[in-house]
């Protein structure tokens, strides 16, 4: 590079500087303004399209936008100089912007994966709705941090602001507080869904020590369960939520203490009667006590058989429909309080 060319571009950085410096205290605040509002904006969209129904997977891509748009704001309001010699404001909003992309680089980033092992546990579930939790937190808390800087910014150079806190941050912290109650709600009902998994498993496998071990751990979850929903505080009074996990108790509870009974007894008498099968079969019968305990053990199997079949078809249509019942809920509770523009 030659002096010439030296010299040309020493000119045009001291002209930008002297620009930036020309500001005034209200353009210097809208320069980063326009910034903040725009990664905020930004924001909202991800977390509103999670919050409406979305997987994490699914607005996977959008959170990928955010990140972006992050670091290009990232860049504008770093070329930013002083103003009256300090940096202070600038910084600010610098530090806000570095917090949001390591949220939504990291945080929001594993959310992704903890979402697609979730369901396999309780403890997994609350992992990952606590993980929820504490990103947003994280973006709640560096939210407030800046707009204190605007405040003390404005206050500094007598800028007079019109409102405290826009609409995109009240309809985020609105979004926390929806999210808390469902959370809390949803681990409760979680927990005796998970159990009654399990239960239905051992089922499967005709495992009646498994089903008795599983039976008692879902009677308990479902009366601790139905404890804890009573102390339960309600999001603007709208008890819907509750109420719908308040049946799914009352289904787990009714189905443990009563008709498991009908269950259990069908895979004893069923194999009581493959016992008294597999002896009767072995050899030519002619004693008629013998025939005549076969021929009992053939009616009680029957029996025990429709039986069965009756309970289980009675508890599968009933879960089919308060389940479906509950998803619809909780559809319409985050629907009714979560802001949607």
């Amino acid at each position: 590079m030659n002096k010439k060319t030296i010299a040309a571009v020493a000119i045009v950085i001291t002209s930008l500087t002297a620009t930036i410096q020309a500001q005034t205290a209200g353009e210097y605040l809208e320069t980063v303004g326009k910034e903040f509002e725009n990664i905020q904006t930004n924001t909202w969209d991800y977390t509103r399209s999670a919050a409406h129904g979305k997987s994490a997977r699914k607005v996977e891509k959008r959170r990928k936008e955010v990140v972006i748009a992050n670091q290009e704001a990232s860049k504008k309001i770093g070329k930013l100089g002083a103003f009256n010699s300090s940096t202070a404001f600038r910084d600010s909003a610098l530090s806000f912007l570095k917090v949001n992309y390591a949220v939504l680089n990291e945080d929001y980033a594993k959310l992704v994966d903890m979402e697609e092992v979730a369901e396999q546990s309780y403890d997994l579930m609350e992992a990952y709705m606590l993980a929820r939790e504490r990103a947003d937190e994280k973006l709640k808390l560096a939210g407030e941090m800046i707009h204190g800087e605007y405040g003390k910014f404005a206050a500094a150079n007598n800028i007079t602001l019109v409102e405290n806190k826009d609409k995109l941050t009240k309809n985020m912290e609105i979004a926390g507080k929806v999210y808390k109650h469902y959370n809390e709600v949803y681990l409760i009902f979680f927990k005796s869904y998970k159990q009654e998994m399990y239960l239905m498993d051992a089922i499967s496998k005709g495992d009646v020590n498994g089903i008795e071990q599983n039976k008692n751990a879902l009677a308990k979850t479902a009366k601790e369960g139905m404890t804890k929903l009573e102390t339960v505080k309600p999001y603007q009074n709208d008890m819907s939520i509750k109420k719908a996990a308040e049946q799914m108790m009352k289904f787990y509870q009714e189905e443990s203490e009563k008709k498991l009974v009908t269950i259990s007894n069908f895979f004893v008498t069923k194999e009581n009667f493959e016992k008294i099968k597999a002896a009767f079969d072995s050899k030519a019968q002619s004693d008629k006590q013998k025939v005549d305990e076969y021929n009992k053990a053939v009616a009680d199997y029957n029996k025990a058989t429709n039986e069965y079949n009756a309970t289980n078809q009675e508890l599968n249509s009933k879960r089919s429909q308060l389940l479906d019942s509950y998803n619809k809920t909780n559809a319409a509770y985050t629907d009714k309080h979560v802001p949607t523009k």
